[in-house]
């Protein structure tokens, strides 16, 4: 049986850790064997911690920073629900404040975007306390934002983190019409494809983070018993183009782990064939056809393992005979190719 830790708690703060658990709560856990710790020992991680909340270091440098008036947080607003639990008994007010919460995720304040507007709108979501109408101007401001300028490269990572949840009430309680959700599932695909900032943390800064982001809203969908294989297809051509991107860029926060969850639950939809798994194996672990620096090459390398590494160890525990007996061989093989 597998089994579940938490991340390292100076990378993740406990109160995130239900960001990506809660999303499976009635399914099995999802676990792979993370890197060699700090202090030497091994440990196993779930995908249960988003690593998107700002460190002690990163909240205490923003706490005296607001984003300024022009872009409206309402950041007294957010802290007041935040230290009544996220109690807002005036529902009216409460669908507003979501709305409004909107303008946080822009915010430089690491504090401001994701320990009071991430963490408002999540719990809110969660706890069934927004209405449809609001859950769907959620929907279509996030995804303007997802293509909206973004000088800081805070607003479109945040902007996929929260659809990740938007996603997450469709799946538990539909309310998109189909086309609705076909235009969310090409709105997320389009954005993870198009990551090309690769930030993670900075102590000052917090997350930016954007292709675990965008990972968290394919993993939403690929749970969604409303899609089909079109939209399956749409995933996993996203999230191939990310595993091991062109350039020098090494991942090193979990990128490789979000990414391949949601190829865990859609290799056990049955919507794919076994040849059409073959298929995007080759092509993932298929060297590129220019021939790149050294740097490069390590790079994907790195990030290939970093991918197919975690998935291999959930396959090879998963109870499904059938997903077992079909993707395993076929990641022996990436990672054979990977390792040439």
């Amino acid at each position: 049986m597998m089994q579940t830790t938490t991340w390292p708690a100076r990378a993740l703060r406990a109160a995130r850790s239900a960001t990506l658990a809660a999303a499976v709560a009635t399914l099995p856990a999802v676990a792979w064997a993370n890197a060699v710790s700090e202090t030497g020992s091994m440990f196993m991680t779930t995908f249960g911690g988003s690593g998107n909340a700002a460190s002690g270091a990163a909240a205490a440098a923003g706490a005296g920073r607001s984003a300024g008036p022009a872009d409206k947080c309402p950041a007294a607003a957010l802290r007041e629900a935040k230290a009544a639990k996220w109690q807002v008994a005036d529902d009216t007010k409460r669908q507003a404040l979501a709305l409004e919460s909107l303008a946080c995720l822009r915010s430089p304040n690491p504090v401001e975007r994701d320990e009071l507007a991430f963490e408002a709108l999540q719990a809110w979501m969660r706890a069934d306390k927004l209405d449809t109408a609001t859950v769907q101007e959620l929907r279509t401001r996030l995804g303007a934002q997802l293509t909206a300028p973004d000088p800081q490269g805070f607003a479109r990572p945040f902007a996929a983190l929260v659809l990740a949840d938007v996603a997450r009430v469709d799946r538990v309680k539909p309310y998109l019409a189909p086309e609705q959700r076909a235009q969310l599932v090409a709105a997320a695909a389009g954005y993870l494809r198009g990551v090309r900032d690769y930030r993670g943390f900075d102590e000052k800064q917090g997350w930016r983070h954007g292709v675990a982001h965008g990972a968290d809203i394919m993993l939403q969908l690929s749970l969604n018993p409303a899609l089909a294989r079109a939209e399956h297809e749409q995933i996993l051509a996203a999230i191939a183009s990310q595993v091991a991107p062109a350039g020098e860029h090494f991942y090193h926060y979990g990128e490789g782990e979000r990414l391949m969850a949601p190829v865990f639950y859609l290799s056990r939809a049955k919507t794919m064939e076994c040849s059409d798994w073959d298929n995007w194996f080759a092509a993932l672990a298929a060297k590129p056809a220019a021939a790149g620096t050294r740097q490069a090459a390590l790079a994907r390398k790195h990030n290939l393992n970093g991918f197919l590494q975690p998935l291999y160890v959930n396959i090879s525990e998963s109870k499904d005979e059938a997903q077992r007996n079909c993707l395993k061989p076929l990641l022996l093989r990436a990672l054979r190719q990977a390792a040439e």
